[in-house]
């Protein structure tokens, strides 16, 4: 790969020469490299599901800019040399983390980031023999980032199950068993 420098001939010309050279410009710069093929190569498990994975996070990012608000918020998220669609394809790819879980006497408050946003965090908190006691959803705090959950009691030997909950609707699940 070469980077082109102030060459008039260049200036002008895009694509590929002669199955040779391709020529392309990419954020302001003229770059000139070898032309690639396709793999020869079986593509192996871990390809496939990248492949799957961008495969969903393109229809996701098709189907959401059809909303003009998050098409708008998207855009508003975009770099130099990129776009609303970009954006919705990078946010569609990683789920939200959930960093960490505190008690505060009946509270459960939830530390959840996403690059982009997190759109929800569900609260289910379960008895020892897995019967679910309470559900509801978590309110979010005023940092942006802390989400809270007022619940009736924790059951001894039960768990909190915290699900995370992104735009594109990727789950991130943690659980904690309570003493």
């Amino acid at each position: 790969m070469a980077l082109v420098k102030d060459n008039i001939l260049l200036q002008l010309v895009r694509g590929t020469l002669g199955d040779q050279i391709t020529i392309y410009e990419r954020n302001g710069q003229i770059i000139m490299a070898k032309k690639r093929g396709p793999s020869k190569n079986k593509p192996t498990t871990k390809q496939l599901e990248a492949r799957y994975k961008m495969k969903v996070a393109a229809a996701y990012a098709k189907l959401i800019l059809q909303d003009p608000a998050l098409k708008a918020y998207y855009k508003s998220l975009a770099g130099l040399g990129q776009n609303a669609y970009n954006m919705a394809v990078k946010d569609a790819y990683k789920s939200p983390e959930v960093q960490q879980i505190q008690f505060e006497d009946t509270t459960v408050v939830v530390t959840a980031k996403d690059e982009f946003r997190v759109a929800a965090v569900e609260i289910r908190i379960e008895d020892a023999a897995g019967n679910i006691q309470e559900r509801g959803n978590a309110v979010l705090g005023r940092n942006g980032v802390d989400w809270y959950y007022k619940g009736k009691g924790f059951p001894a030997g039960g768990r909190v199950i915290v699900v995370a909950v992104d735009l594109p609707g990727n789950e991130t699940v943690r659980e904690v068993r309570l003493e």
